[in-house]
């Protein structure tokens, strides 16, 4: 009988751990990548943002939430080098496109994330650029805590305009589509 209770005990003791445990992985920041690319009617140009801070929250080893925040002004220009990389991150940086003068900072957090293949999510989730928040869908590959995404972004959505063919005639080669790529890697410590 004394046996018997205690196995019961070690069986209660294994068995009523909480299954509804969140774990918190913080990003780490300098290991992480986020890839930008921009198209127009004549080429595309492509570079990169830092982060500044980020986390990924795990139930039982499967994503269910997360934020990231990134450092607008650490925009820099990876296809041009010297003057044009300048001039073409400045203008990046300016109210035409980014602003980031006064908004230093864009930011994304996951609202839903479903399981739907090996390693990848179905991802939910606010992002905020100059302000202003729009819902966005993509798929993540989650392997060992850290995540991989490929991301397609409408920059009218957040109020970036400038030369795009969907609210301006006749700008013809001078056209920058509405669209812009993001590519992320977070590592997670």
């Amino acid at each position: 009988m004394k046996n018997l209770f205690l196995t019961f005990i070690a069986i209660s003791l294994f068995s009523f751990t909480n299954p509804g445990e969140i774990t918190t992985k913080n990003v780490n920041t300098t290991a992480s990548k986020v890839a930008w690319k921009g198209y127009k009617v004549t080429g595309e140009h492509a570079g990169t943002v830092n982060l500044k801070s980020g986390a990924l929250q795990f139930e039982e080893g499967n994503l269910v939430g997360g934020e990231f925040v990134i450092d607008m002004s650490s925009l820099a220009c990876t296809d041009l080098e010297g003057e044009y990389g300048q001039k073409l991150v400045g203008h990046l940086a300016s109210p035409d496109f980014f602003n980031v003068a006064e908004h230093g900072a864009a930011s994304f957090k996951i609202t839903k994330a479903v399981a739907y293949a090996d390693n990848d999510y179905k991802v939910v989730g606010d992002l905020t650029i100059k302000g202003i928040t729009n819902q966005i869908k993509f798929i993540a590959n989650v392997v060992d805590g850290n995540a991989k995404a490929k991301i397609t972004i409408d920059r009218t959505d957040f109020d970036i305009k400038y030369g795009s063919g969907s609210f301006f005639d006749g700008l013809a080669d001078k056209t920058i589509y509405d669209e812009f790529d993001l590519e992320i890697a977070l590592v997670t410590e």
